[in-house]
């Protein structure tokens, strides 16, 4: 056992045994995909989602039969949730349609046509990042993986495990192609609006298109080029140049590598061109160690990179310590570099904290302190900082191990989530800071309350956007208690513009200061229209999830448009806090200017459980589809075949051997 357990951690045990509560209530797998199916509602759809899709990413373990088990909210076999909005007829019609369906990754194919494996393939995060895993277990898990990757490639097996890669985290849209993303793999394509698997994309083409071969794509050749091709769940989209930026992060030197792939598809004439690759798999000097690193920056003309001190490393093991680990006493770093250009970053550093996502990132000119000379360049940042690493035990159902070092006297933090705001100066410095050019100008929280999961209407993204939407929880935080799980009963509007222009003109205390200390019980109370932050507080028992904004046709404003959100209402919960068979979700349209208003409720024929993060596909994205000339499917043969009465005497007997290691790996 690794040393730093405390009382709450040895009483985990008591915890499993009354089930895991990332795998009950409505975070519980659904067992059930439907196609399109027609749904009713009430209210009026706006004629902006016509045509259009919501798409909502998120792990749902096909696997599901000890609810005791290490599991985490991150892991599970990725799974599509999505309301299409299809027109009819009608002038104006509008008919919203549900369909969910488990994305066919290498790992979700082989798991359902192995008859014999009752438990995922994959270790769970939750083992990987328990202190109270010790050195043995945790290789056992490892080489387990190990061997049932090789037993998929033997004779007998439907589908090979070519990528571990479980695509449960987020979606995004670029170049004719709709991708689902996890870090673990590449992204794999689907096809809207029916939400098939098409196939893994390296950068330059996906399987199932008829493109020809253009080489070789992220991660390039090699024994360790499928651990390079690894990317980060949250690429971005410049809005305006429509490039896909994004990084891939692995365990080896230089343990950074970065990616700009620029679009070349015309759906206007349904040319499908060869990607032309911008950059690919380029290394970003100045890492030192492998890191947990879950999103970064991108601006017009700047990439931000965070090396925070929270390690992600095997190697960790050959010290005795966790695979995951936080450390307090060491400094944040803030990597920034023109997009072409990584090889020139600049690293800023301060004090230690957590981040796994970022809202928005924007460059401006600040004017200079001295007369007669060019304004300050600066980048600018915002995140949902965390002053811990609780948040990545705790959704495992884990309390988080005592650091083995001690964050320094007079660095101590409240443990909070908040939307924070950094701003880096890039020009030299001319003042009394004049030896340290790499300056962190401004670095405070915009709010007290819990923040999470942020979105912005995506045309002003990478631009000095006026509003952020985000999800918060009253009386609790995003790092929930043990035997707990975290529910979001809040959703956030956020005047960034005023409350940064608030805390330039008085600032409140670098680092832990915080420009509005309101608590969500005040901001509620509040009477004032104008006010900068607003919240949509849920009823009673209901409890919704990341939303995303659609923009009105000829807005009047940022904020002039809708969010959209899955809605469910726990009263539908059993005694034992189970879900009835019966148990339904919703999708709410809401009124994203007021923050008050459900203009529409589109009633699903099933329940959406609570998954991670959704995006809104236009009519233009869904009609701009790149061609595809096939899509994964499940194996038709049943395993059960091979073993008929006309198979050899050798190939029944390989396949009795074949189940019994099958048998013995469980």
């Amino acid at each position: 056992m690794i040393e730093g357990l405390d009382e709450e951690q040895v009483s985990l045990g008591e915890e499993k045994k009354r089930g895991h509560p990332y795998l009950s209530g409505n975070f519980a797998p659904v067992q059930q995909t439907l196609p399109l199916t027609p749904c009713t509602y009430t209210g009026r759809i706006p004629e902006e989602l016509a045509g259009g899709e919501y798409v909502r990413n998120g792990g749902n373990p096909v696997i599901n039969e000890a609810l005791g088990r290490d599991a985490h909210w991150f892991d599970g076999d990725g799974m599509l949730s999505g309301v299409s909005f299809r027109r009819t007829g009608e002038k104006g019609g509008i008919q919203p349609e549900f369909v969910n369906q488990y994305i066919l990754t290498d790992v979700y194919v082989s798991s359902k046509t192995s008859s014999s494996i009752k438990t995922p393939i994959l270790p769970s995060i939750a083992t990987l990042v328990n202190p109270m895993s010790s050195l043995i277990t945790i290789i056992l898990r490892v080489f387990r993986t190990i061997a049932l990757v090789i037993l998929s490639h033997l004779p007998g097996s439907q589908q090979a495990i070519k990528k571990i890669s479980v695509a449960n985290t987020a979606v995004v849209y670029h170049d004719g192609r709709a991708l689902a993303t996890c870090e673990s793999g590449p992204p794999m394509r689907f096809s809207l609006p029916g939400l098939e698997t098409v196939g893994w994309f390296n950068g330059r083409k996906s399987e199932g298109e008829r493109t020809q071969d253009l080489g070789t794509g992220f991660g390039g050749r090699g024994l360790l080029g499928s651990m390079r091709e690894w990317a980060t769940a949250h690429p971005r989209v410049d809005p305006i140049t429509k490039e896909l930026i994004l990084y891939h992060s692995t365990f080896v030197p230089p343990y950074i590598n970065y990616s700009i792939v620029a679009p070349t598809y015309d759906p206007s004439h349904g040319k499908n061109t060869p990607s032309q690759t911008r950059i690919l798999n380029t290394p970003v000097p100045g890492i030192r160690s492998a890191k947990m690193m879950h999103d970064f920056g991108v601006s017009r003309t700047h990439t931000i990179i965070m090396d925070l001190p929270l390690s992600l490393d095997p190697l960790n093991l050959a010290k005795n310590t966790p695979v995951v680990e936080y450390d307090p006493s060491s400094r944040s770093r803030f990597g920034i570099f023109p997009r072409y250009r990584p090889q020139e970053v600049r690293w800023f550093e301060t004090n230690p904290c957590c981040i796994f996502h970022t809202a928005n990132s924007w460059n401006s000119i600040d004017p200079n302190p001295t007369p007669g000379l060019p304004g300050m360049r600066m980048v600018n940042i915002l995140v949902c900082r965390l002053t811990s690493a609780s948040l990545v035990f705790s959704a495992g159902n884990l309390a988080a191990p005592t650091p083995a070092r001690k964050i320094p006297v007079g660095l101590e933090e409240e443990e909070q989530c908040r939307l924070y705001y950094y701003q880096f100066c890039l020009s030299p410095s001319l003042g009394p800071e004049a030896s340290n050019d790499n300056l962190i100008t401004h670095q405070w929280a915009l709010s007290a309350i819990p923040f999470e999961f942020p979105s912005l209407r995506d045309s002003v993204s990478m631009s000095a956007a006026k509003y952020i939407y985000g999800c918060s929880v009253s009386g609790t935080s995003f790092g929930a208690a043990l035997g707990r799980a975290v529910k979001i009963n809040a959703l956030v509007k956020v005047d960034v513009e005023t409350l940064i222009e608030r805390g330039i003109t008085n600032p409140p205390t670098q680092i832990t200061g915080c420009v509005d200390t309101r608590t969500i019980s005040e901001i509620l109370a509040s009477k004032d229209p104008n006010d900068s932050i607003k919240i949509f507080k849920m009823p009673e028992g209901w409890y919704t999830q990341e939303s995303r904004f659609v923009p009105r046709a000829n807005r009047a404003s940022e904020d002039d448009g809708w969010l959209l959100a899955y809605v469910f209402d726990e009263s539908q919960l059993a005694e034992d806090e189970e879900c009835n068979p019966d148990a339904k979700s919703e999708l709410w349209i809401i009124d994203a200017k007021n923050m008050t208003d459900v203009i529409a409720r589109v009633y699903l024929p099933q329940r959406v459980p609570y998954g991670l993060h959704g995006n809104w596909f236009s009519e233009a994205d869904v009609q701009g589809q790149r061609p595809v000339e096939r899509i994964r499917t499940m194996p038709v043969r049943a395993v059960k075949e091979n073993a008929s009465a006309t198979a050899s005497p050798a190939w029944k007997m390989w396949m009795a051997t074949r189940s019994m290691v099958e048998e013995w790996l469980q």
